[in-house]
């Protein structure tokens, strides 16, 4: 019976992986999206955005996007904790 480890071995690092693929690297934006910007209405619906300083809940939800900005409102990871 193989081993699986979630997040590392299941379908979650591939979510992660897409969603770093898009967002990294961008700011959020309010409207549309395009090269340098990606519209909050095409997050999922489950999730979070993480900015620098801020308090979050550490509880787990492995279907929860967790967006991480930078001190300069760029995405700078993406992870589902």
């Amino acid at each position: 019976m193989p081993l699986v480890v979630p997040g590392i071995n299941s379908g979650g690092s591939n979510q992660q992986s897409e969603w770093t693929n898009r967002l990294v690297g961008k700011k959020l934006s309010d409207s549309t999206s395009d090269s340098t910007s990606f519209a909050r209405q095409d997050l999922p619906k489950e999730h979070r955005v993480i900015e620098p300083g801020s308090m979050s809940t550490q509880d787990v939800n492995k279907d929860r996007m967790n967006v991480h900005l930078g001190e300069d409102g760029t995405v700078t990871h993406v992870d589902f904790k």
